[in-house]
């Protein structure tokens, strides 16, 4: 079901009650872009640590925007022995909600966004039609505005502008507004003694001078008005007074309340699906959903913190179960029977023999997907094949049971052991990031840093270490790189060959890691 910010609201309720009824989770995003670095190796080496990796995508990704998620609840009807389905393709953009609404910016990278116009795409439900959304700090700040409207209108505003006992004392009026506040208050005394006139339109003004009226009108005519802020299609500001007795005043309120938490959900947005999903606790799934859990806090949560062990903390309260697909596929006893884990490929393979293609439907008054058409790079699409997958791997794990399980839930103890660890791409020995815990931390005593000419090629460091057999090249940049020996007893240290320098990676780690914590230091110090 594909979701715009036009029908957003209507269907909102539906997408409550898949998230309320569903067995598991299936998410997955599209973004403007994946790295703003000059190389692939900016974002991912391998032999970057847990900690190196999450900085690096914290740094050169999270200015891309998450701009459609797809979603796909997965229920097990029992009697029919099947998943009933549902998808959800949410096309999201941070339209600003009002003048003081944050003008979010964002950056696009052009090979992301060639590679989905060449999908087909469709940006125009993007920029145009795409549903706003509010991180949490945002949202405060949108209830404290409205807080602070409605305190003025009862006469309560801020202490620059107001005395403490404002509602028994003058308004203190700037010299340069008299003129203009004198002018107002004899449009309406004129509106009280006409007894034909019911309502006064006032010509639009600036804020500030909306605050004074406001004030002033609420010291001087505590009844018998009603005071409104509307717009015009110019978006030109302006306030309408009307004559009410106080019933009708109250009933006004109500309604400019109302409207006003009916504007406030409608800015939040998208925002409520996610926490939705967060409140429910169920099993969210991803396919190397790394990315997607990061930008998925980071956009409709909070800025991500600054350090791993915090991001792990606010993953697991955003999160408290996540399975990544990827992963799962790469891992015992999967590895030995599946050799491409790239999402279309995996769906592929799963299909085939040891395993058995689950059986899906889609609910009623639900598109279905056709696997065969591959509509691939649709999140919608992307996230009911990452639960296909699921399925059939969890299913196959039932195979190994005494007697064996055709079906095996998503609250199955078999597959406890995949939860909360997420895939790290390319990184050669540390295969996730664990949330719920330390991270692997393996020996690299084989493992030498190099550094070396702007001119040098990999072939010039498998020249260099011909010696020592087999080895394995990871570029940092243009004039370093990680290499890999064969054997621990192999490394040589504190050799220089011509212009190029070689270290073991422990000692150049700590090296990096007193640099880090200088710098860092430094800052603080710093006035």
């Amino acid at each position: 079901m594909e979701i715009i910010r036009s029908n957003f609201k209507d269907n909102l309720n539906k997408v409550y009650e898949a998230i309320e009824e569903a067995d598991f989770l299936a998410i997955d995003g599209e973004f403007s872009g994946i790295s703003d670095g000059p190389s692939v190796s900016t974002l991912t080496n391998g032999f970057d640590t847990p900690e190196e990796r999450y900085q690096k995508l914290k740094k050169h990704s999270m200015d891309f925007l998450l701009f459609q998620f797809g979603l796909c609840s997965f229920k097990y009807d029992h009697t029919e022995a099947k998943y009933i389905m549902k998808s959800f393709n949410f096309y999201i953009f941070p339209k600003p909600f009002n003048r003081s609404s944050p003008d979010v910016k964002f950056v696009c990278q052009s090979s992301s966004i060639d590679f989905l116009a060449n999908q087909g795409f469709d940006f125009n439900k993007v920029f145009r039609n795409g549903i706003p959304y509010l991180n949490q700090e945002e949202e405060r700040q949108l209830r404290e505005q409205y807080d602070e409207k409605r305190s003025q209108a009862n006469g309560a505003g801020t202490l620059s502008y107001i005395s403490p006992n404002a509602t028994k004392c003058p308004v203190t009026i700037p010299e340069d507004q008299k003129k203009f506040i004198e002018r107002v208050v004899e449009q309406i005394e004129d509106l009280i003694q006409n007894e034909e006139n019911k309502s006064l339109q006032l010509e639009p003004c600036t804020g500030f001078q909306r605050k004074l009226i406001y004030q002033t009108l609420s010291w001087k005519y505590p009844k018998g008005i009603h005071v409104e802020t509307l717009e015009t299609e110019k978006k030109e500001r302006y306030i309408v007074i009307s004559k009410v007795d106080e019933e009708e005043r109250k009933r006004r309120e109500q309604q400019k309340q109302a409207k006003e938490q009916e504007e406030l959900s409608d800015a939040v947005g998208f925002s409520r699906v996610i926490h939705a999903i967060a409140n429910s606790g169920k099993l969210v799934v991803g396919h190397n959903m790394l990315l997607d859990v990061m930008h998925t806090i980071h956009q409709f949560y909070c800025p991500l913190p600054e350090d791993l062990s915090e991001f792990k903390e606010l993953a697991a309260c955003v999160f408290p179960r996540l399975l990544d697909t990827k992963l799962m596929a790469s891992t015992q006893p999967f590895k030995e029977i599946i050799n491409n884990t790239s999402l279309a490929e995996l769906e592929k393979r799963l299909k085939e023999i040891p395993f058995n293609p689950p059986e899906v439907e889609s609910a009623e008054g639900f598109p279905s997907y056709d696997t065969a058409s591959e509509q691939l790079h649709e999140a919608g699409y992307d996230a009911y094949i990452t639960g296909l997958c699921f399925i059939s791997m969890a299913n196959y794990l039932g195979s190994f049971l005494s007697p064996p399980k055709n079906h095996v839930s998503a609250r199955s103890k078999l597959i406890e052991p995949f939860f909360n660890k997420l895939f790290l791409m390319r990184v050669m020995d540390i295969p996730y990031l664990n949330l719920e815990g330390p991270d692997l931390q393996p020996k690299r005593d084989h493992v030498l840093h190099v550094t070396f000419p702007k001119e040098w090629k990999t072939s010039d460091l498998y020249q260099l270490f011909s010696a020592f057999g087999n080895i394995q090249v990871s570029w940092i940049d243009d004039t370093s790189a990680f290499v890999s020996l064969s054997q621990p007893e192999q490394v040589q240290i504190g050799k220089c060959y011509w212009n190029h320098l070689i270290v073991r990676f422990a000692c150049w780690h700590n090296k990096q890691t007193l640099k880090g914590l200088l710098l860092s230091l430094l800052k603080f110090l710093s006035p």
